[in-house]
């Protein structure tokens, strides 16, 4: 079998900042992403600026959704987004701060992975208007592969009550 005909991992990766130029840090973070060994970019949404959730006493955020198609495995994949978080100066001062970059995996083909290092689905993505928004734009008929619902079905079900604004 001709392997350049084989497909590779489907993954949504879920991106944010808000320090520094935030939407700088984004980009960089898509170009890190999808210049890896073994990546390559489907999709990427639009920005959005997007009120923090939890903390809310620091910046808004700049938040998009890329799809990519890996050969790396998830757990592969997450020490490349956390090399990459590195690389760009995160630190992790407490739940919920600023970060200067924040990359998760939202889905990772149709798997379903629970330990302490990688939760995918990504908890409570459903509940997030700044992951399913711009995760709609690009996938809204991916569905949800625990909830057994549609991006789009998801965001219709979201309350008004979170800021989100596309640039």
């Amino acid at each position: 079998m001709d392997p350049t005909l084989t497909r590779g991992n489907i993954a949504f990766i879920g991106i944010g900042s808000n320090v520094g130029d935030k939407i700088s840090n984004c980009k960089r973070a898509i170009a890190e992403i999808t210049q890896h060994e073994g990546n390559r970019l489907i999709a990427q949404s639009s920005l959005y600026k997007t009120e923090p959730i939890g903390y809310t006493q620091q910046d808004w955020f700049i938040n998009c959704v890329i799809e990519i198609e890996t050969n790396l495995t998830a757990y592969e994949l997450l020490n490349v987004l956390e090399g990459i978080e590195l690389s760009m100066g995160r630190k992790r001062s407490f739940k919920w701060g600023p970060r200067i970059i924040d990359l998760d995996i939202l889905f990772f083909n149709q798997e379903t992975i629970q330990c302490e290092e990688l939760m995918v689905p990504h908890p409570e993505l459903e509940k997030r208007a700044f992951v399913l928004v711009p995760l709609c734009e690009i996938a809204g008929d991916y569905i949800h592969p625990v909830l057994k619902k549609s991006i789009s079905h998801l965001v219709a079900q979201l309350g008004g009550e979170q800021g989100i604004e596309k640039l």
